[in-house]
């Protein structure tokens, strides 16, 4: 990937401006305006509601994980694909903005990403926000990492390496966080890691944020500033530590030694350009990395029947960087 060209933040001239009747299209299938605050146990229903509307054609596996002494189990979903072709495990962190999403939610996608990759998806069920704020929900995700990556066998890995972490919006953010966490504590990183549309730092106010695509995109579509910042209150609710490298990855002050990344993100995403910037970043400490945006694509668009043009061409994408690399 090159720094100078699509690893670069946009500027504002070149992020397509959303035209008048596009943008009044986009809405009517883009989520509706809650107050999350207030609302996120409504949306949690909803999700789980949606998700579980067609007739359940997957068949997956629930298994706990317990890693470290005086630890609670963590819930996690196996999904086997129906024909398997690589010695790869993915280790998935849902997204939700901390604080909604889970396996059930997430039991379409998953099943989807198991079939189009050929490998086993493992879905982590970690707490959420506000019940469980900062950091317990990374606190899990870091746990059933160290165990997959500590104790492969467990979950059908002869190398620990073989592990590919992948997380989308609020788990894009946890699975970098977790990538830096191991290599910043010396253990074991995966050899590859893939975020989707990550939430990569904390300032999403248009008046105040580095990104253009925090200007451009971050109203009327399918995830709004507004939206972001009730997430980060609610899973961070002392405003001193949303500057953390664990809440806001591109602040990692060593970003060497971080697994090859793939970093798909969405065109008309607010988070588009934040994700662009920590690709760039990861580069620049000498990581091996791929950035790809899909075009015309909204936020979470990989919760979408994979049929979908999004989807399959964020799972076209994945497939060939686990096939392949990236490039160089």
């Amino acid at each position: 990937m090159d720094p100078s060209d699509s690893s670069r933040p946009r500027a504002r001239s070149e992020r397509p401006p959303v035209g008048e009747l596009r943008s009044w299209l986009l809405r009517l299938v883009s989520a509706p305006r809650v107050n999350m605050r207030e609302d996120y146990a409504k949306v949690r229903r909803l999700q789980r509601a949606i998700a579980g509307l067609p007739s359940l054609r997957y068949q997956p596996i629930d298994v706990t994980a317990r890693y470290g002494e005086g630890t609670h189990p963590v819930p996690i979903r196996m999904f086997l694909p129906r024909e398997r072709s690589r010695e790869e495990v993915v280790l998935f962190l849902h997204g939700g903005g901390w604080v909604t999403g889970d396996v059930e939610s997430y039991t379409p996608a998953c099943a989807a990403i198991a079939d189009a990759l050929g490998c086993p998806v493992a879905s982590v069920d970690y707490r959420l926000a506000p019940e469980h704020p900062f950091p317990a929900g990374l606190e899990d995700c870091y746990r059933v990492a160290r165990m997959f990556l500590a104790e492969p066998w467990r979950v059908g890995l002869e190398d620990a390496r073989s592990l590919v972490l992948m997380g989308d919006s609020a788990g894009g953010n946890l699975a970098a966080v977790v990538s830096q966490r191991l290599a910043r504590e010396g253990h074991a990183v995966p050899r590859r890691q893939i975020l989707l549309y990550p939430v990569t730092q904390e300032d999403h106010d248009p008046a105040t944020s580095p990104f253009e695509s925090v200007r451009s995109y971050g109203e009327g579509l399918r995830l709004t500033s507004a939206e972001v910042r009730d997430y980060l209150e609610l899973y961070v609710p002392d405003p001193e530590r949303r500057h953390d490298p664990e809440v806001a990855p591109l602040h990692g002050a060593d970003l060497t030694g971080q697994p090859d990344t793939l970093v798909i993100t969405a065109q008309l995403d607010l988070l588009a350009d934040e994700g662009a910037a920590y690709a760039a970043a990861l580069e620049a400490a000498g990581n091996r990395v791929l950035l790809h945006e899909v075009a015309g694509a909204l936020h979470g668009f990989i919760t979408l029947p994979r049929r979908a043009r999004a989807p399959r061409e964020a799972l076209g994408v994945m497939t060939a960087f686990l096939d392949d690399g990236p490039p160089g």
